[in-house]
């Protein structure tokens, strides 16, 4: 912990041993960034500069409320929510989802993507196509840690205590999104808000008659930067996780930092509120926690991108279980609780981007563990589905404006060539990569190589 309480002795060594000491994800700071130098000559070489954010939808979305509306199937079927036209000829999007509608020349939509199976889990996320690690860790694994110049953290996730302390823990009981599989804990997903120590380190522990004025602050800041400059042991890595500490990293992570027009602009809070939620369902404290955080988690993964963290994960608590039973409301009921916070915070993050010349630096994907049934249930919801799954793409500098293939006429399964996780992770890494010069980069890791090369990429996208 970062310790300049003390009036009365100058700062020294052990002082000094709090700062280095920071600790992240079960590690010191100083093993990050340690971590962090021995992959930086693979980095300079094949990583591109990108960001990304994946907007896990966890619970397993329908891909026919959602982007393949199938309104000429039979009732039962065709959406529950009806469909919106979009800006691309021809195509419309499920009747929630109004604003993507129109936005829909800045998206590309798959229509012949599959998970699988239907079990809840975090895949794609965190699975064996992701060396059961969070795909953000193998990111981390090839740059480092931390932004070598910044000192952000490369691989960060998000979950609603990060932006509303009120909120419940993230969701556990499907997967650890802040698995690191073999890589280490250097790589794991760094999570503000979870009360964890790197939290506490960022800030300043100075007593409260010394923070009368700024200029006081600042005159101590610099006063024990010299006391720690005079320390002729201090190695290079001490005094780049100082450096750190003192740094901007941590406004980043402070939403106040923003401008409250644009924060007022993202969030989803008022779109619907706790009182609008039928308490009936067990999972009613989810649908207020999605509603409540998700268009603030989603700004403050574009801060993070913009201060170098390359791969931030953004999940809500568990909100997209469809089932129509004793947890969860009728496909429709649900969708007006889940569909308009997702539809405006994402509508939103791409105007973002695209308005701050960002678009061909960050790249969003959204997705769910699995799809649902083609056929709604005698209660009004879907089931578990695993032959068909929704997934969206905006940004990264990659081609926008498409819907990239088929579905059958019930959306059971991809009538056209199927797309894969494995050929999702690659079109991750392929963005985050040039994975061809990944492959032959001296000290590129192998295991991350053959998890990138594992399927091609989506083509079209390139």
């Amino acid at each position: 912990m970062l310790t300049l309480y003390d009036e009365k002795r100058r700062l020294g060594r052990r002082g000094f041993l709090k700062i280095g000491g920071l600790g992240f994800a079960g590690c010191s700071l100083l093993d990050v960034l340690a971590a962090q130098a021995s992959a930086k000559t693979a980095s300079q070489r094949t990583a591109t500069g990108k960001s990304v954010i994946f907007l896990f939808m966890h619970g397993g979305p329908s891909q026919i409320e959602t982007f393949d509306p199938k309104m000429s199937a039979p009732a039962g079927i065709r959406s529950a929510t009806g469909e919106v036209k979009t800006s691309l000829p021809g195509v419309t999007f499920g009747g929630t989802f109004p604003k993507l509608a129109s936005r829909a020349n800045r998206l590309a939509v798959v229509r012949s993507f599959t998970t699988g199976d239907g079990r809840h889990d975090i895949k794609p996320i965190v699975c064996r196509d992701t060396l059961n690690a969070n795909l953000g860790s193998l990111y981390a694994r090839v740059v480092g840690a931390n932004h070598p110049v910044s000192g952000m953290p490369t691989n960060a996730a998000l979950f609603p205590r990060a932006v509303a302390p009120e909120c419940q823990k993230e969701t556990s009981t499907f997967g650890n999104f802040r698995s690191s599989g073999d890589f280490g804990s250097a790589y794991a997903p760094f999570a503000p808000g979870d009360g964890g120590d790197l939290q506490q380190d960022m800030q300043l522990n100075i007593p409260l008659t010394r923070l009368d004025a700024r200029r006081a602050l600042l005159g101590q800041l610099d006063s024990a930067k010299r006391a720690i400059e005079n320390e002729r042991a201090m190695s290079d890595m001490q005094h780049q996780a100082f450096k750190i500490i003192l740094g901007g990293v941590a406004d980043a992570f402070d939403l106040s930092k923003e401008d409250p027009r644009t924060v007022a602009r993202y969030d989803t809070a008022p779109l619907v509120r706790p009182d609008q939620i039928s308490r009936r369902w067990n999972n009613y404290n989810n649908y207020v926690d999605n509603a409540k955080s998700l268009g603030k988690l989603l700004l403050l993964a574009r801060r993070l991108c913009e201060a170098g963290c390359g791969f931030v994960t953004v999940t809500t608590n568990f909100v997209w279980d469809m089932h129509a039973d004793v947890n969860n409301a009728t496909v429709q009921e649900g969708m007006g609780y889940m569909g308009a916070p997702f539809d405006h915070a994402v509508a939103t993050l791409i105007d973002d981007l695209y308005e701050r010349g960002l678009d061909d630096k960050i790249l969003l994907v959204a997705c769910g563990e699995m799809g649902r049934t083609p056929k709604i249930n005698k209660n009004g919801g879907r089931d578990h589905w695993g032959g068909s799954a929704p997934l969206l793409f905006s940004g990264g500098g990659l081609r926008m404006g498409q819907v990239i293939g088929q579905s059958t006429r019930d959306a059971s399964a991809p009538l056209s060539t199927p797309y894969k996780i494995p050929h999702l992770v690659s079109t991750v890494m392929n963005t985050a990569f040039n994975v061809n010069q990944l492959r032959i980069a001296r000290g590129a890791p192998a295991e991350v190589v053959r998890a990138a090369s594992q399927a091609e990429p989506i083509f079209e996208l390139f």
